[in-house]
């Protein structure tokens, strides 16, 4: 059996708005009111895998560790839509974006899906939807619900540095920290922080240059730290709006290789909006006793 393997930067950072010309070989340039602003080597990485029908579960778990991304998608179609799962190097998660973002881009460009939107089912977090707007695609994800929550035992530890107030979503724990500066100057022990009973720790700021910034550790679940979080950002984006005085933010997620993304709170929804930009299109061969 040979899959298709699709390795994709998602939420990749802008670069400064500068027109782009379609060269041979390369995808056309953007569309009339649109820029293309994607930067490759950014964001992040992600697997795309579309399937006919589902593998066994332990196969799919065995491809997402030898990708050892922080987490590869499975795709398959379903009705008018398609079902998608996802799993990090060691288990299969509830709810992922940058991965669904990266999963329609390879429908839209690889896979030619006509419609403008996608709709994504899901085994725990309901139906997703992706659009393409210009150069963007907009996930609309279901909004988090918050409590205030004492800091577990030994967490300030674990980051370095002691948060201002700890708030839980429904798998993540959000601390607030007074700066960006103080955002990027953490250094977690990671082993410690693995301890920590949540998927991850989203450490978080107002922003010097946008709306808030953000970093996400989730050693417990193989991703020491992650690039660039959508599902994260459906926690943010709830915390944000009302100490912000606003629905529509901008974000950046300052991890080493950066990422960018637009968060709309629009009721019990959030919609995040970012580019992708395809990095390697590969084949995975598998032999009858890889099945078994």
């Amino acid at each position: 059996m040979r899959l298709r393997l699709y390795h994709v930067d998602a939420f990749t950072d802008f670069a400064p708005d500068k027109p782009r010309e379609a060269k041979s070989g390369t995808r056309p340039p953007a569309p009339a009111g649109g820029r293309v602003t994607d930067r490759l080597f950014s964001g992040n990485p992600a697997g795309v895998v579309v399937l006919d029908r589902w593998l066994p579960d332990r196969l799919m778990q065995s491809i997402a560790a030898e990708n050892n991304m922080s987490e590869t998608a499975f795709v398959v179609p379903e009705g008018r839509g398609f079902s998608i799962r996802w799993f990090t190097p060691l288990t299969e998660v509830a709810l992922c974006g940058h991965a669904t973002l990266a999963s329609a881009h390879v429908l839209f460009n690889h896979l030619g899906h006509a419609s403008e939107t996608i709709s994504f089912r899901t085994r725990r977090s309901g139906v997703l939807k992706a659009s393409r707007e210009g150069d963007r695609i907009v996930l609309d994800f279901p909004a988090d619900k918050l409590r205030k929550a004492p800091a577990p035992a030994g967490l300030s530890r674990a980051l370095g540095r002691k948060p201002v107030g700890t708030w839980r979503g429904r798998t993540d724990l959000l601390c607030l920290f007074r700066s960006q500066k103080d955002i990027e100057s953490l250094r977690p022990d990671l082993a410690a922080l693995a301890s920590i009973r949540t998927r991850g720790v989203i450490a978080t700021a107002r922003g010097a240059s946008c709306d808030f910034v953000s970093r996400f550790f989730g050693p417990a679940v193989g991703v020491p730290e992650d690039p660039v979080t959508g599902s994260a950002h459906t926690t943010l984006a709830v915390f944000w709006a009302p100490r912000l005085g606003k629905t529509v933010m901008e974000a950046a997620q300052l991890s080493k290789r950066g990422g960018r993304l637009r968060c709309t709170l629009d009721g019990r929804r959030v919609k995040i909006a970012g580019t992708a930009r395809t990095y390697l299109v590969g084949d995975i061969d598998l032999f009858q006793e890889d099945l078994a």
